[in-house]
C-alpha cells in the first residue's frame, strides 16, 4: 500500500484470548484485520500487528490505544507479583475477614477465595490516625525503619500500603511509600489508588493494583520499547515520544496514558469489554437509538452490557470473586465463547464453558485442539458458510472437527441411553452455549427491572452473529444492529474513546450542607489536578471536560448512591433511589459520602468516509449446505462487503465478512442501513414458531436441565 503522503495514523489494538484485533485509521478510512493471539506474552502479538501496520503505511507515526488483558490473566490466573501488605497494626487479616456477606447464602461448605497476600507477607504498622483525621498513635521514625526493613527481608516484589482512615490524612502513607521505594519495589498507597472508606474494598483494590504492577509496568515498558524500534526514534527523544503515542483503555470506558496504567494497572482490568461497550454506544447514537444491549461474544467470553443514553458505571464490581472499588463499567460476563469447550459433567448433563480453548491449542477446527469447542459445533452445522476465516486467511479442518464431533456424539449417546448424531450433538452445544449467554442477558436487564423487549441489542465480537438471533427470540427482543466490523468493534471503540481522569475523596456531610465550603474545596482540588495531569498529556483546556458527582444515602444506610452534582443533588437522589430500590423518603435525612471528579480529555474522534446511498443490485449469492430444521438446506450465503445499502432479505440466510459470520434464521428481517450496519428484526408469529423449530435439538432436555 503506497501510503507515503500520511503523516500520522490512530491504530486501536484490542488483545483477545484467541485473536488480536487491529483498527487502523488513515485519511478518514477505516482498515482491520486480525492476527492470533500469544497467550504466554502477549506483547508478540501485538508487537507483531504494529509491525504489519507500518509496513502498510511506511513512515507515519502511530497514535495507539491498547486494550490489554494481562492485569485480567494475572489476576484471574493468580500469576501475579508477590505481595507484601502493610496497614494498621491489627488490621492484618482484613483480606481474609472480608465481609460478614456469603457469596452462596445456603451453602455451609463454601470456601472463600483465598486473599492475593498470604498471612506471613500481611504486616501491622504501629500508627493510628483517627475519622477526622488526628493523629491517635504517631508514626516514628523507628517503626518505618522496622517496616522497611521487614519487606527487605521478606523480598516482596510488590507493598500495598492501606492505612485506617488515609483518605482523611494521607501523611502516615505517605512515609512509608517513600521509605519503601527507596528499596526499589513497586509501591501502591491507597490514599493514590482510592482515597475513600470502606477499609475492605479499599485495600483489597490496592492489594490488586499491587499485585499486577510489576507484570503491567514490564508489559509497558517492552510495548514502549517495540512501538519506539517500530518508529525508529532517537535515542534521546525516545521515551517521552513514544509514551505519548500508547494509551491504554481503562474499565470505565476512557483512556489513560501509558505511564499511568503502569502505575495504576487496576484500572485496566476490563478494558477490552469496556471499549466494545463504548463503540456499540457510539454506534447506536448514529442511529438516535438510546436504549441498547450490548452482547460482545469473542473466543473465550461473553460480555453483556445495558446502557441508556450513556455508559453506566459501577464501584462495586467483583472481578475473580474479589471487590474493585473504582469505577468500571458495568459489564456482566459468563464463561462463554467459540472456544469454549463442551463436555459431560459428573450427573450426565451437557455443560458448555467455562474452560476455554483460547488460542492455543484452540477449537479442534484450527488443527491442534481435540476438545470440541461452540465455533466447532457452528462449523459442523454449516454456519459459517465455508471452510475458512479471516476472509479465506485462516482454514478451517472440516474433516477433524466432524472426526472428533462423532466421538463426542458417542459419548453423549453412553450416557442418554440412544443413538445421538453428530449434528444433534453439535446442537446441544449451541443450545446450552446460548442458555448461558441468556443467563448473563436476563441479570442485567430482568433482574434489575428493565424489559428486554424495549432495548435493541446490539451484536459484535467475532463469535456473536452466530448467536444473537436465538437470542433475540429467547428474550422477545424485535431489533438487532450489527455493526460494520463487528469483529474488531472493541478495537475501533478504543479509537473513539475519551481520556478520562477519576477522583474522589470522602468526606462525610450532612445533606443539608451539600453547598459547604468544605465540599467545594474539595471539588476544585480534584479537579485541579486532573487539568493538570491532562495537560501534561497535551490536552487543550478548550479540550477538557468536568463533571462533579457525589454519592448519597440515608443516614443509617450502608450503602449509597452516585447522582451528578447540581442544585437539585438531593431531590435526585430522592427519585434515584425510588427507581433502585423502589421506595424513597424526602423527609428523612440525608448524608453525602464522598465526591468524584471525572475529568475528560476530549479526543478528536474519526470520521468516516460516508457509505453510498444508491441502491445497486445486489450481487448472485453463493450456496451453503446449512443444518436447519432437522435436516441440511442449501441457504445463500452473501458478502458482506458487497451488500447494497438499502437492500432487504428475508432469513434464512449466511452474512459472511472477514471478522465476522453472521446466521438469519428463518423468521428474521434482514436491511442494510444508510451507515452499512445490518438491522435484523424479527418477522411474525409464524415465523418466530419457525425459528422456534429451527433452533430446537433432540438435546433440549440436556440444555434445560443446564439452564435450569
Amino acid at each position: 500500500m503506497s501510503s507515503g503522503r500520511i503523516r500520522r495514523i490512530r491504530v486501536g489494538v484490542d488483545t483477545g484470548g484467541t485473536f488480536t484485533d487491529f483498527v487502523i485509521i488513515a485519511q478518514g478510512r477505516l482498515h482491520h484485520f486480525k492476527i492470533p493471539s500469544t497467550p504466554r506474552d502477549p506483547a508478540e502479538a501485538v508487537l507483531a500487528g504494529l509491525e504489519r501496520v507500518s509496513q502498510m503505511w511506511p513512515g507515519a507515526e502511530m497514535e495507539i490505544v491498547h486494550g490489554s488483558t494481562v492485569a485480567t490473566n494475572a489476576l484471574l490466573e493468580r500469576k501475579g507479583a508477590r505481595t507484601a501488605l502493610i496497614t494498621t497494626a491489627g488490621f492484618e487479616d482484613i483480606l481474609e475477614i472480608g465481609r460478614q456477606a456469603r457469596p452462596r447464602l445456603y451453602d455451609v461448605m463454601v470456601e472463600r477465595p483465598q486473599p492475593l497476600v498470604p498471612a506471613r507477607f500481611r504486616f501491622g504498622a504501629r500508627e493510628r490516625i483517627g475519622p477526622k483525621g488526628e493523629v491517635i498513635v504517631a508514626l516514628d521514625d523507628e517503626e518505618v525503619n522496622r517496616l522497611a526493613a521487614t519487606v527487605k527481608r521478606s523480598r516482596a516484589e510488590s507493598v500495598a500500603i492501606c492505612l485506617l482512615f488515609s483518605f482523611v490524612n494521607p501523611e502516615h502513607e505517605r512515609r512509608l511509600e517513600r521509605a519503601i521505594g527507596r528499596l526499589g519495589v513497586a509501591v501502591s498507597a491507597s490514599h493514590r489508588i482510592l482515597p475513600e472508606y470502606r477499609e475492605y474494598e479499599r485495600t483489597s483494590t490496592v492489594v490488586i493494583n499491587a499485585y499486577v504492577m510489576p507484570l503491567v509496568s514490564r508489559y509497558v515498558k517492552r510495548l514502549l520499547a517495540g512501538i519506539a524500534r517500530l518508529q525508529r526514534h532517537g535515542a534521546n527523544a525516545r521515551t517521552r515520544r513514544t509514551a505519548r503515542q500508547l494509551r491504554i483503555m481503562q474499565s470505565s470506558g476512557g483512556s489513560i496514558s501509558a505511564r499511568r496504567a503502569a502505575t495504576e494497572p487496576v484500572r485496566t482490568i476490563l478494558s477490552g469489554p469496556a471499549g466494545g461497550v463504548v463503540g456499540a454506544l457510539a454506534t447506536a447514537e448514529k442511529r438516535a437509538t438510546r436504549r441498547i444491549m450490548t452482547f460482545d461474544m469473542g473466543g473465550t467470553s461473553t460480555d453483556v452490557a445495558l446502557c441508556v443514553g450513556q455508559v453506566h458505571t459501577t464501584h462495586e464490581a467483583l472481578i475473580a470473586d474479589l471487590p474493585i472499588a473504582i469505577p468500571v463499567i458495568d459489564i456482566h460476563t459468563v464463561g462463554a465463547g467459540g472456544g469454549s469447550i463442551a463436555y459431560i459433567d459428573a450427573g450426565g448433563a451437557l455443560r458448555v464453558g467455562p474452560e476455554s480453548a483460547g488460542a492455543d491449542p484452540g477449537p479442534v477446527c484450527y488443527g491442534r485442539g481435540e476438545r470440541v469447542t461452540v465455533t466447532d459445533a457452528n462449523l459442523i452445522l454449516g454456519r459459517f458458510g465455508g471452510r475458512a476465516l479471516l476472509g479465506g486467511e485462516m482454514p478451517l479442518d472440516v474433516d477433524r472437527a466432524t472426526f472428533y464431533m462423532d466421538r463426542f456424539a458417542e459419548q453423549l449417546s453412553r450416557v442418554s441411553d440412544r443413538p445421538v448424531r453428530r449434528e444433534q450433538a453439535a446442537l446441544g452445544i449451541i443450545n446450552v452455549a446460548n442458555a448461558n449467554m441468556e443467563r448473563a442477558l436476563r441479570k442485567i436487564s430482568i433482574e434489575r427491572g428493565y424489559d428486554p423487549r424495549d432495548f435493541t441489542l446490539v451484536c459484535f465480537g467475532g463469535a456473536g452473529g452466530l448467536h444473537v438471533c436465538a437470542l433475540a427470540e429467547a428474550l422477545g427482543i424485535n431489533r438487532i444492529i450489527v455493526p460494520v466490523s463487528p469483529g474488531t468493534l472493541s478495537a475501533l471503540g478504543m479509537l473513539l474513546a475519551d481520556v478520562h481522569k477519576d477522583y474522589s475523596q470522602t468526606v462525610m456531610l450532612p445533606g443539608n450542607q451539600m453547598n459547604s465550603d468544605r465540599l467545594e474545596r474539595v471539588f476544585r482540588r480534584l479537579e485541579a489536578r486532573g487539568r493538570r495531569e491532562l495537560a501534561a498529556e497535551g490536552f487543550n483546556p478548550r479540550r477538557v471536560k468536568v463533571e462533579r458527582s457525589c454519592t448519597v444515602r440515608y443516614q443509617g444506610q450502608s450503602f449509597e448512591l452516585e447522582v451528578p452534582w447540581s442544585r437539585r443533588l438531593l431531590d435526585d437522589f430522592h427519585r434515584a433511589h425510588q427507581f433502585r430500590y423502589g421506595y424513597a423518603d424526602p423527609r428523612r435525612p440525608t448524608e453525602i459520602v464522598s465526591a468524584r471528579v471525572r475529568c475528560t480529555g476530549r479526543v478528536i474522534k474519526p470520521r468516516f468516509t460516508a457509505a453510498p446511498t444508491t441502491i445497486d443490485r445486489a450481487p448472485a449469492p453463493r450456496h451453503a449446505s446449512v443444518f436447519l430444521a432437522g435436516g441440511f438446506r442449501r441457504l445463500p450465503v452473501y458478502d458482506r462487503d458487497r451488500l447494497p445499502i438499502g437492500s432487504r432479505w428475508k432469513g434464512p440466510a449466511i452474512i459472511a465478512e472477514y471478522s465476522s459470520t453472521t446466521f438469519i434464521p428463518p423468521g428474521f428481517h434482514l436491511e442494510i442501513d444508510s451507515l452499512g450496519n445490518m438491522i435484523i428484526r424479527r418477522g411474525g408469529e409464524a415465523s418466530r414458531k419457525q425459528a422456534r423449530d429451527g433452533q430446537r435439538s433432540v438435546l433440549h432436555g440436556e440444555s434445560k436441565r443446564t439452564r435450569d
